[in-house]
């Protein structure tokens, strides 16, 4: 609940407000100022205005009137462009609103705090430095509202000798160790693909959020979480570190496979396709050799146990892409769930968008834009049974809700015109409900 209401609060809902429940989200009164851009303090503010959270995403000014792009989160121009604006933007921003701001000037900045008066939460991923160059580091803020809660992610956290560095995300994912992993041995390291490790830190960023959320409750003081972007990555690397640290070693690239647990990798089938099979269970390896025609090796007594079939590693796969070579990857797949053996298709996003499984389980819900264009859009995680999250409004158009935040901090319309004049803020505009 945001300070502003808590006295207000309302007690555990019943059956007669389920609904309503449903309709806001669990974290519903909570109130979150976004700053930052891109990827990881955004996405953080994503997932947070999914479940109910108001969130109030700051955004640069238009400097060009006669260009649209040079103002506003970049996101806004990353990727695919439809009707001017990403695709993409239509994820990370859903369920927010948009104010702009040019923070670089006093007057921004004091409406900032204003704004972090009533907030519970702050979240920004500058370099570490400059909310303090703004005056809005954490001990300015917390002096005006002490129960306000500040996330902050970068690349290489706020101390430390490279605090100073400019970090993105694939930077992190290489000095997280993830970067030398994700290779075919003997090859140059690949990129995962996405920006995991601006995620990474948005999720991690989060579960901090969540954690200073519930000892206010107790302490009744906020504090700062301070996730780095490098960290978040790391802390998912497994036993990387021990296994250093124990027996000297360094975990090389393995391409396909899962080092050190056998059978997992991915088999090419008879029509080009690639089955990933997982039969690193002691009992789902004897069904994988029988489904295969295999018994004398589910029969081995030294490939019974996981130990016994790394070391025979190449063997076994030498042996289950015998079979899977001289099948449709369908058929290689059908063969495995009756044997229950984990198995699956690599999956592109026609695949994914196609798969009824995503449907059923709502991973895939429709938008409808400002032109009437139906965009399919990933669905909401976690699924709570009894507050879900859900998709409540469209993302916003760069400062759609600007004067009303203004009007609700004590501004009159004058000095909302004089900010504009200034620059201060951007051109305003009245407001519009996005579209639901």
């Amino acid at each position: 609940m945001s300070n502003q209401s808590k006295s207000k609060e309302s007690p555990s809902p019943n059956a007669s407000d389920m609904t309503q429940s449903k309709q806001f989200g669990p974290l519903q009164g909570l109130r979150i100022v976004e700053l930052g851009q891109l990827i990881a303090g955004p996405f953080a503010a994503k997932t947070l205005a999914d479940f109910g959270a108001e969130v109030i995403k700051i955004e640069p000014p238009q400097k060009d009137a006669n260009s649209p792009g040079s103002g506003g989160d970049p996101l806004r121009q990353w990727r695919l462009i439809k009707d001017g604006t990403s695709v993409w933007w239509h994820i990370q921003s859903r369920n927010k609103k948009s104010v702009t701001l040019d923070l670089k000037q006093q007057e921004a900045q004091e409406i900032v705090r204003q704004l972090a008066q009533s907030a519970d939460v702050l979240i920004e991923n500058f370099r570490p430095g400059a909310m303090e160059a703004w005056g809005l580091g954490p001990q300015a803020l917390q002096e005006i509202n002490p129960k306000l809660i500040m996330l902050r992610i970068s690349g290489y956290g706020q101390t430390g000798p490279y605090r100073d560095k400019p970090g993105f995300g694939v930077v992190a994912e290489a000095m997280g160790g993830l970067r030398h992993l994700s290779a075919e041995p003997g090859r140059v390291p690949v990129r995962v693909g996405v920006s995991i490790g601006d995620t990474l830190a948005s999720l991690h960023g989060v579960i901090g959020i969540l954690m200073a959320l519930h000892e206010r409750h107790h302490s009744g003081r906020g504090q700062v979480i301070d996730v780095a972007l490098y960290e978040a990555v790391f802390n998912c690397m497994e036993s990387l570190l021990p296994e250093y640290s124990a027996f000297g070693a360094v975990r090389a690239p393995a391409g396909s496979e899962l080092p050190g647990i056998a059978p997992s990798n991915a088999y090419l089938c008879a029509d080009g396709a690639y089955a990933l099979i997982a039969g690193n269970g002691d009992s789902i390896f004897k069904r994988l050799m029988i489904a295969i025609g295999r018994q004398d090796l589910a029969q081995d007594v030294s490939l019974a146990h996981n130990e016994g079939r790394v070391k025979d590693s190449k063997k076994i796969d030498e042996a289950i892409g015998a079979w899977t070579n001289t099948r449709r990857c369908e058929e290689v797949l059908k063969a495995l769930d009756e044997a229950q053996v984990p198995s699956g298709r690599i999956y592109t996003v026609k695949d994914i968008a196609e798969d009824p499984h995503y449907r059923a389980r709502e991973m895939i819900v429709q938008q409808t834009l400002a032109d009437g264009t139906q965009l399919d859009l990933p669905g909401i995680i976690p699924k709570l049974s009894r507050t879900p999250g859900s998709p409540r409004s469209n993302a916003p158009t760069l400062g759609q809700h600007t004067v009303d935040i203004m009007k609700e901090i004590g501004l009159s319309e004058q000095q909302i015109k004089e900010l504009e004049s200034r620059g201060i803020i951007g051109k305003t505009q009245a407001h519009q409900s996005p579209s639901q």
